[in-house]
C-alpha cells in the first residue's frame, strides 16, 4: 500500500481560490437585490433616467445646460460618460427611456429592470476592490469583510431600493486603497484622481490623499523627489484633462462647476441627516422658542428644521448663519490631526483608516451633506473592523446606528419589513463574524507562556481582551442600541397612537438627533486612535 505522504504527492490539494467564494457572496447578494426590483424607488430612480437621456439625445456641449427636467446633471464628467454608455443599451431596450421630451417621469417595467439590474452589473467594481483589499488576509478576516461589505444592507437601502450607484463609486475608492496599501503610491492616486471625476463629494479625501503620497511617495530628495511629484502630478492632469477638457473646449466649464457645487441649496439636504448641524439647527430652534415664550417677536423661517420639507434649508431665526466657508473650515481643522500623523509618520496600513476619517469629517461638518454619505466611511472601515477587536467593537456600533439612520429613506409601510429584516440580520452576522474571529484569535496567537508572542511589535493589543470572552461591545454601547429601539418603537408605534397627527416632525427628529450622538461618539473615537496609533 502506498504511504499516505505519496498519495498526497500523486493527488495534491487544489490551490485555494479567494475569488471563486467571493463569486458566490456576490451571487448570493445579487439573488437578494434582484428579488427587491418591484419595491420602492425614490425621486433618484427618475434622476438617473433622465440623465441616460440627457446624455444620449443631447451632443456634449449641452448635457450641463439642460433644464427639461428639475433633475439636472450635476456629477463630474465621468459620471456622465458613464451614463451615456448604459444609454446605449437603454436604447436598445426601450428608446423610450432615453427620450428627452416625452420621457419625464417615465416609469414602465423596461425601465425599472434595466435601471436595477445596471446597478448591480456595476457592483462587480465593488466586488474587484473588495478582492483586492482582502486577497492576501486569512480566510476569516477575509470572509467577514466579504459579508460587511458584499452583504451591507446601507448599500441595499440606497442603491437597490433608494437608488444609487455609490456600490460602483465606492468601489473604485476600494482599489484605489488596495493599491496605497500594496504601496503601490502612483497608481492609488491615479484610481482615486478617477473617482474624483466620477463624483465630486469624494474630495473630502483629498488632503489626505496629497499629504500622504507627498510625504510617503514625493519625499526621496529634492530631484528623485520633484521627478516623482512631476510624474504624479502630470497622471492627475491628464485624468482630469480627458474628463473635463471636452467642456473646456466647448467653453461650458463655468457652468459645469456651478452645477457641481450648487451652493445655493442650502446647509442641510435633508433634516434627519445625523451630523453636528442638527444639534447647531436644535439649538436655534429651542432658543427661538424660548425667547417667543418671553416676548421677543422671533420670526420663523418659511421652510424650517422641524417642518417636514426636504430641501433647502432656510435661514436661522436666531443663531449666526452658516455659509459654505465656515463648514470648509471646519472640515479642515478637524482633518488637521489626521494630516498631520499621516505627514509624519505615513504607513500604508493606516491609509484606509485615515480615509475613513477623512469622510467621517465631511459627514459631520460639511455643507449640505446627504444622509446616505455615511457609505463613505461606513464601507472603508468594514476593512479596518477586523483588525482588533476595539475597532471590530466600534464598527459594530457605528454601522448599526448609520444603517438605522437610513430608516426615513424608506418611508413606505410595505418596505418597513425589508428595512428591519435587513438590519437585524446584518447586526447578527457581525456578531457571528467578529465573535469567530476573536475566539480564532485567542487559540491562534498566543505563546506558550500565556503572553502575546507579538506584543513586542505591538501588534492585536486585543487578544488579552479576547480571551476574556471573544466578542463583546459593553454596557455602554448596549444601552446606547437599547435607545435605538426605544426611538423607533416611539416613533413607529407609540407616537401615532397618544399625538396622532400632532407634531408630525418630533419621530424623525428624534432619529436625526439621537443617531447624531452616534456619529460624534464614532468621530470622536476614530480621532482618538488616529492620535494614539
Amino acid at each position: 500500500m502506498e504511504s499516505q505522504s505519496t498519495q498526497k504527492l500523486k493527488n495534491p490539494p487544489k490551490p485555494h481560490n479567494p475569488i471563486s467564494e467571493l463569486w458566490w457572496f456576490f451571487a448570493a447578494a445579487t439573488c437578494v437585490k434582484l428579488l427587491l426590483i418591484p419595491a420602492y424607488r425614490s425621486t433618484d430612480f427618475e434622476v438617473h433616467r433622465h440623465w441616460l437621456a440627457i446624455t444620449h439625445s443631447l451632443p456634449l456641449s449641452q448635457w450641463y445646460l439642460d433644464e427639461t427636467s428639475p433633475w439636472t446633471l450635476d456629477y463630474p464628467p465621468f459620471f456622465a460618460y458613464f451614463e451615456r454608455f448604459l444609454s446605449i443599451f437603454a436604447n436598445l431596450i426601450d428608446p423610450q427611456m432615453v427620450h428627452l421630451q416625452n420621457g419625464l417621469n417615465y416609469s414602465s417595467d423596461t425601465v425599472v429592470y434595466f435601471q436595477r439590474v445596471s446597478v448591480c452589473v456595476s457592483d462587480l467594481c465593488l466586488l474587484y476592490g473588495v478582492y483586492r483589499l482582502t486577497r492576501n488576509l486569512d480566510p476569516v478576516r477575509r470572509k467577514l469583510i466579504w459579508v460587511l461589505v458584499v452583504w451591507s444592507p446601507m448599500l441595499v437601502v440606497v442603491d437597490h431600493l433608494h437608488f444609487q450607484y455609490n456600490g460602483f463609486l465606492l468601489g473604485v475608492l476600494l482599489i484605489s486603497l488596495s493599491y496605497l496599501e500594496e504601496g503601490r503610491d502612483l497608481m492609488g492616486g491615479l484610481v482615486f484622481a478617477v473617482l474624483l471625476c466620477f463624483k465630486h463629494l469624494f474630495a473630502v479625501a483629498a488632503p489626505v490623499y496629497f499629504v500622504y503620497l507627498l510625504r510617503h511617495y514625493c519625499w526621496k530628495g529634492l530631484v528623485r523627489g520633484f521627478g516623482r511629484l512631476l510624474i504624479l502630478g502630470t497622471l492627475v492632469v491628464a485624468v482630469f484633462a480627458v474628463a473635463y477638457g471636452p467642456f473646456v473646449y466647448h467653453g461650458q466649464i463655468k457652468q459645469v462647476i456651478h452645477r457641481m457645487f450648487p451652493f445655493g441649496r442650502g446647509l442641510c439636504h435633508a433634516y434627519w441627516a445625523p451630523n453636528f448641524w442638527v444639534f447647531y439647527i436644535l439649538l436655534d430652534k429651542v432658543i427661538a422658542f424660548l425667547l417667543g415664550r418671553l416676548g421677543f417677536k422671533i420670526q420663523a423661517p418659511a421652510a424650517s428644521f422641524t417642518g417636514g420639507l426636504v430641501g433647502d434649508s432656510s435661514p436661522f431665526a436666531v443663531l449666526p448663519q452658516i455659509t459654505p466657508a465656515i463648514t470648509f473650515i471646519m472640515v479642515l481643522l478637524a482633518l488637521s490631526p489626521c494630516l498631520i500623523k499621516a505627514w509624519r509618520d505615513p504607513r500604508p496600513m493606516m491609509i484606509t483608516r485615515w480615509v475613513a476619517y477623512a469622510y467621517t469629517c465631511g459627514f459631520l461638518f460639511g455643507w449640505h451633506v446627504h444622509e446616505k454619505a455615511s457609505l463613505h466611511f461606513v464601507i472603508p472601515l468594514a476593512i479596518v473592523a477586523v483588525q482588533n477587536l476595539d475597532t471590530a467593537r466600534h464598527y459594530f456600533f457605528l454601522s448599526i446606528v448609520s444603517c438605522y439612520s437610513l430608516f426615513p429613506l424608506l418611508f413606505e409601510s410595505q418596505e418597513y419589513p425589508i428595512k428591519v429584516l435587513l438590519l437585524l440580520l446584518h447586526s447578527m452576522l457581525m456578531w457571528l463574524g467578529f465573535s469567530a474571529q476573536f475566539t480564532k484569535d485567542k487559540t491562534l496567537e498566543m505563546a506558550p507562556s500565556g503572553k502575546n508572542k507579538d506584543s513586542h511589535l505591538g501588534l492585536n493589543r486585543s487578544v488579552t481582551a479576547a480571551q476574556k470572552g471573544g466578542f463583546d461591545i459593553g454596557w455602554v454601547v448596549w444601552s446606547y442600541l437599547v435607545g435605538l429601539l426605544l426611538v423607533e418603537i416611539w416613533g413607529q408605534f407609540l407616537h401615532p397612537i397618544f399625538l396622532g397627527a400632532e407634531l408630525p416632525f418630533l419621530p424623525l427628529m428624534l432619529i436625526s438627533v439621537y443617531c447624531s450622538v452616534g456619529v460624534m461618539y464614532s468621530f470622536l473615537w476614530q480621532l482618538k486612535h488616529i492620535l494614539v496609533s
